[in-house]
């Protein structure tokens, strides 16, 4: 059952109206093809051209008896066609035309992934520009570290983005292949030229080499890509969830009127869009496994990867078109307290500038080991006394014998601890084309 999450547009694609849809478009290529080859009559490309068609219901009800879901099809669609139906799959296996088919479907779904990027990273770059200079401290394994800006945070997003539809776009050329070679891959009832003809009619490319099925490092390259941008929009979420807790307050995910938190506490504001999104893409990564595993068949093909595929392709491309509108909505509607990023910066007294009075007494002739001994007695001190680190400076002698106070002034100047910002901003938004 398609998700009451999913976009009209993504779940039409993974409908079983579509499925067959795509498999009579496969049918009635190959028909043409072999018509212009002079391998099936004219009129018979042309009756199952005019008069194919089918009924999901009746597929259905007749693969009750069969079994077999292809047999199926083809049996509801002849019953349209009438005797020409003959022609219909013609010398061709099931997986002809299911692996043929299917590269349409996962080609359609990955241009609404791309669109869906797209957004979301305009949506990105939006709040980026916005905040290119909002200071606020950036934290190394949970702990103060050094300034950074708000904007930087998020083009580093962005250019993240940027790799996942480079990947996104690579996957779907390779999954863009197409097969008519046969139960094992040897041509043995239809040259190349027909597969190369219904392949071209349908803008794919031919697979160069194939057994039964098209190969299933294709799909796992696919199912891994939509995977890592699944973890991309986990790795933002998880951001805006450390940065909302309520000890750090510096962004919040939008929270509508009317919204309730929690049944039990009205004061809850919880960060459940992004909670979801981390949890939604446990499910794509868990999909990427099985993907994995698909690409180990018996000899020429079994149908183990057959029963997983009808999961992971529709849920994988369904979850992550999901996370991608539902992030795009945290993004633009965030809300950023600046006053609270600056409040936060300042809390530690001064000692995230430790890096560069290290660097200012090196610069004069300190070693780097004395420098670094005589900066880091007084960051402890200004821990455990809860002391300004500055002061701490200005009033010690070793540090005083070798920097001026305005020295040490200049190695507290927050502007040129952000002086480059804008350089990052014009190699990340200049260079990266979407």
């Amino acid at each position: 059952m398609i998700p009451r999450y999913t976009s009209p547009e993504m779940g039409r694609i993974w409908s079983e109206q579509r499925k067959y849809d795509t498999w009579l478009q496969v049918e009635m290529a190959a028909a043409e093809a072999m018509a212009r080859a002079g391998i099936v009559p004219p009129e018979a490309a042309r009756d199952i051209r005019e008069r194919g068609g089918f009924d999901v219901a009746r597929i259905e009800e007749i693969e009750q008896v069969t079994q077999h879901d292809v047999i199926a099809f083809t049996t509801a669609v002849a019953e349209h066609v009438g005797p020409s139906a003959r022609w219909l799959h013609f010398g061709l296996t099931s997986s002809d035309v299911i692996d043929t088919a299917q590269a349409l479907q996962m080609r359609e779904a990955c241009d609404l992934i791309l669109a869906g990027l797209a957004g979301l990273m305009q949506a990105i770059r939006t709040r980026a520009v916005e905040h290119r200079q909002t200071a606020m401290i950036g934290r190394t394994h949970g702990v103060h570290a050094e300034p950074m800006t708000f904007g930087l945070k998020l083009a580093l997003w962005y250019a993240e983005l940027s790799r996942d539809v480079e990947r996104v776009r690579r996957a779907r050329d390779v999954v863009s292949v197409g097969k008519l070679s046969g139960a094992v891959g040897t041509f043995a009832h239809l040259p190349p030229s027909v597969e190369a003809d219904v392949c071209r009619s349908l803008r794919l490319t031919p697979a160069a080499v194939a057994s039964q099925v098209i190969q299933r490092d294709r799909h796992a390259e696919l199912i891994g890509s939509l995977a890592i941008t699944a973890s991309s929009l986990e790795k933002c979420a998880l951001e805006i969830r450390g940065l909302q807790k309520t000890e750090i307050g510096e962004v919040e995910e939008p929270f509508a009127r009317g919204q309730k938190g929690s049944s039990a506490m009205p004061h809850k504001r919880n960060p459940i869009a992004c909670e979801q999104l981390v949890g939604l893409a446990r499910l794509v990564r868990a999909n990427a496994g099985a993907a994995l595993e698909n690409n180990a068949l018996w000899h020429e093909r079994d149908i183990s990867h057959s029963s997983v595929e009808r999961v992971i392709l529709p849920d994988s491309f369904i979850v992550l078109d999901h996370m991608l509108r539902r992030f795009t909505r945290v993004v633009s509607g965030m809300v950023v307290y600046p006053d609270r990023m600056r409040e936060n910066l300042e809390r530690s007294r001064g000692v995230v500038f430790s890096g560069t009075v290290l660097l200012e007494l090196a610069r004069r002739g300190t070693s780097r080991e004395q420098a670094y001994e005589w900066v880091q007695r007084n960051a402890m001190r200004s821990f455990n006394e809860q002391c300004d680190f500055k002061e701490l400076l200005l009033a010690d002698a070793d540090i005083t014998a070798v920097l001026l106070p305005a020295d040490i002034e200049h190695a507290f100047d927050l502007t040129q601890q952000l002086r480059h910002v804008d350089d990052i901003f014009q190699r990340v938004f200049q260079e990266v084309q979407v």
